[in-house]
């Protein structure tokens, strides 16, 4: 890390650390100033005042421990500070209220540019509903799509656990600084998702868990997923606040039926009358969402091919060497007949295939996804890539 990455970073920190400021608060002075954190805070020291008391007196005489302990939990290999001003910050999440300016992220940070299903529910869940969640994950895996929930006991930590035995993309985005495991049960879990997946978090490290903290986590599971899956909730499960955020925020929501006797099917019976679809296998949920992973990966494409990234065009109705024409066809000038030379036939990690490419590995993580949804490229434990037959 370089001093003036340090610097940015510690300006970074300055800012999300100063009371009563939030995420809207800071995302509009960035607006105001280009995006440079540096002239977001010097304005936001000018108008500490209109933030009281406390903010006045952070920004003034900052505790440079904290600032300290944030710095070097962040030199951390696997932690990073995700900003809202990169080019991989991930673009489901500009369109819902209140979107986060920040993302702490221990693991692969690329994850978050996969199409992702939610797979929430109860913490009390029952033997049938864990077996759902297991084998609902593990399917959905399978075709494609990361598994994002909150780490939570019961349907959360089963999805979860299905993900990672199968070698599989999860991620879990929590309501604790990404230092912090809640619940405490679920430390070999934290330690699974960091090693294979992902810990995500809005809040800083060292901050603890809060009632209030839980719904804005939500949010943000909501708004990182294409669809939301209901597996079992009571009538007052926190799921059903993710379900709530989901739909409010124009996306999928899912939820298994069950018994009329059983107390954890009435929140999926509310969701199916309130609108949800009612799903009895993955597949329905895998052709209901795959327009919206390939628009997805359209998006990612243009957006990091405008950086120098992976590229984009239009699409090609037909391939004249033999290669099934589809949404990776978009490279005008081969960038992904590129990638899949230099992956070859023998599995390759992400990051051997940067040194390969000279692609940055947000771009290379878009390309990826892309070829996993044309069914080109297998994604293999150890965050390796194989090419398959025809790819």
């Amino acid at each position: 890390m370089t001093m003036d990455d340090r610097d940015e970073l510690r300006a970074w920190l300055l800012a999300l650390r100063t009371p009563g400021l939030g995420p809207g608060g800071l995302r509009e002075r960035l607006d105001a100033a280009g995006g440079d954190i540096r002239a977001a805070l010097a304005q936001l020291s000018r108008d500490a005042a209109r933030l009281g008391e406390p903010a006045r007196a952070w920004l003034a005489r900052p505790d440079e421990v904290q600032l300290a302990a944030d710095l070097a939990w962040l030199a951390e290999p696997g932690h990073r500070l995700l900003r809202c001003t990169e080019v991989d910050f991930p673009p489901q999440l500009e369109h819902i209220p209140q979107p986060p300016a920040v993302l702490f992220v221990v693991g692969d940070a690329g994850l978050l540019l996969y199409p992702q299903v939610a797979i929430v529910g109860a913490r009390g869940a029952s033997a049938v509903g864990l077996a759902h969640a297991r084998a609902f994950a593990l399917a959905l895996t399978e075709a494609g799509f990361a598994i994002t929930s909150g780490m939570a006991d019961g349907i959360d930590g089963a999805a979860h656990v299905a993900a990672l035995d199968a070698g599989a993309k999860t991620l879990a985005v929590v309501g604790t600084g990404p230092d912090r495991v809640y619940p405490r049960k679920h430390h070999a879990l934290a330690r699974r998702l960091a090693a294979q997946g992902a810990l995500v978090s809005e809040f800083p490290p060292g901050t603890p868990a809060r009632p209030d903290h839980f719904p804005r986590r939500n949010r943000i599971i909501a708004g990182l997923a294409l669809g939301t899956l209901v597996v079992e909730a009571g009538l007052r499960s926190g799921s059903l606040i993710t379900a709530r955020l989901a739909a409010e925020q124009g996306r999928e929501v899912f939820a298994l039926p069950g018994s009329i006797h059983h107390p954890l099917a009435r929140g999926c019976h509310r969701l199916i009358r309130d609108g949800a679809r009612l799903v009895e296998s993955a597949t329905e949920i895998v052709e209901t969402l795959t327009p919206a992973a390939r628009m997805l990966g359209g998006e990612l494409a243009a957006r990091l091919g405008a950086t120098g990234g992976a590229v984009a065009g239009p699409p090609r109705v037909a391939s004249d060497d033999g290669v099934a024409p589809g949404l990776a066809e978009a490279d005008g000038d081969t960038g992904y007949r590129r990638l899949l030379t230099e992956l070859g036939h023998e599995p390759a990690t992400l990051d051997e295939l940067v040194q390969r490419t000279g692609r940055s590995a947000a771009a290379l993580s878009s390309m990826l996804m892309i070829l996993e949804l044309e069914a080109r490229v297998a994604s293999l434990p150890g965050n390796r890539y194989q090419r398959l037959p025809g790819g």
